[in-house]
This record gives C-alpha cells, structure tokens and sequence, in this order.
C-alpha cells in the first residue's frame, strides 16, 4: 500500500477509533463492537478493509475456533507510519533510534503486571523476564498459569540471547495472587483469557494473545517460534513502558 492510500485508511473517524484500542490489547469483533458502540456489521466492515491493507491481523483463538482475535504489529504499523512522513519529505521519515535495552524507562511510577498463560512455562514467563529487564525498578512484574508446569529450556535459551536470565523465576499458579494488587494483568493466551479470575483489587486486564512456541515439534521451528514470540513480546512491552511514561 502506497502512504497515501495508507492514510486515507486510517483517516476515518471508526477505523481510527478501533486502531487505538487495538494498540493496548487484541479483542475480537463483539468486544470491539461494545467499545465503539457500532453494530457489528459495521465494525467487520472496516475491520476487513484494515485487514485487506496489512494494518491488522487475525488469529483463530486457541480457546474456540469459532472466534477470530484482532491485533496490531505496533512495529509494522510505526514503519508505514514513518515511511509515510518520508513520502512527504525525507527528514519527516527518520525513525529515532531505539532505547537502550535494559532498565530505561524510570518515570512512570510504581508498577505491578501480572502475566498470565496456560502452563506459564513460556510466554508469561519470557513476558515476566522482559519486562522486569527493561522497566528496572519502576516495574513489579509477575506471570503465572492456569495449569503451570516448568519453565521450557527454550524459553531460557531465547531470553539468554537477548540478555536476560529467567532462571530464577518462579512457577505460579494463578491463584496464588489472587489476592494480589495489580495496576495490570495481561493474558498471553487465548486459553487463559477464558479462565482468567477476577483478583484483588484488580486495574486493567489487557489481551496480547500468542501462540504457544512450545507445541510446536520440530525443534528448529520451534527455536525460531521462540524468537518470534519475544521479539513480539519485547515490542509490545516498549510500547506498553512507553505509554505510561508519556502519561505520568
């Protein structure tokens, strides 16, 4: 898609409205259609023409197939965005370098997230390690799971590769914290979506919903599904600090 045809896309008062939620967590078309007030008929409509143009992607979630989740590559997304700024002249299409990885965004207070998956051996666990690591002392970061396990081998090799150590970390049921304080807690499955409680005093539950690297078989697939996976979360972590550190 050229940036003009790009723009024209986003330049509508729904499909606007719709990428902002998307930004924070994936929803599916009825929970979409509650948080816009616009009949689903509608909703689908511009859901597909973003779709059809790269903006959004879609996943038959693990938990029921007959549903169909929605999220954003913040990273993707960010690039057009920029290449749409160079189109229009060269110094508008520089994207500024990345932060440093490790603890560097200190200003947005006190924090506690809880990450929650099915076996929390993987995902939540990779979600836990990243943010601890790159939020530092202004996060509390947590993960646990429905049906925990161990933590995957795997999960510690692709954390070793980006320089952080999840060795130490703890394998939680959920209702462990069920009586627990968190300003967030972020499902990493569309499994533990379902059964996901209600803890106490709970803030904001958000949905990044992955697919879980470690049923894949072939070891080399998998390997590579695991560096997917945190790159993915590491993204959606940068954005997440970022928003808040813009907001305190």
């Amino acid at each position: 898609m050229d940036s003009l045809a790009f723009l024209k896309l986003l330049a509508h008062d729904l499909r606007w409205q719709m990428l902002c939620s998307l930004t924070s967590s994936d929803y599916r078309v009825n929970e979409l259609v509650t948080l816009v007030g616009q009949p689903a008929n509608v909703v689908s409509y511009h859901l597909k023409q973003m779709r059809a143009a790269g903006v959004v992607e879609t996943r038959r979630s693990d938990a029921d197939g007959r549903d169909v989740y929605y999220s954003l590559d913040l990273d993707r997304l960010k690039s057009a965005f920029y290449a749409a700024g160079a189109a229009l002249h060269p110094a508008l299409g520089v994207i500024p370098q990345p932060q440093p990885a490790g603890p560097s965004l200190m200003n947005i207070g006190s924090l506690r997230v809880l990450f929650v998956c099915t076996h929390n051996s993987a995902r939540s666990q990779m979600a836990e390690g990243l943010l601890r690591y790159i939020g530092g002392d202004a996060v509390q970061a947590y993960s646990a799971g429905s049906h925990p396990t161990t933590i995957h081998p795997e999960a510690v090799r692709t954390m070793d590769s980006m320089g952080v150590d999840i060795r130490e970390q703890m394998v939680h049921h959920m209702s462990t914290f069920l009586d627990d304080r968190f300003d967030y807690v972020i499902t990493v499955c569309d499994n533990a979506r379902e059964v996901c409680p209600t803890f106490k005093s709970e803030g904001v539950k958000l949905h990044w919903g992955l697919p879980d690297p470690a049923a894949i078989a072939d070891a080399i697939e998998r390997r590579d599904a695991f560096a997917w996976t945190a790159r993915r979360l590491q993204a959606r972590i940068n954005y997440f600090l970022t928003h808040h550190q813009e907001s305190s």
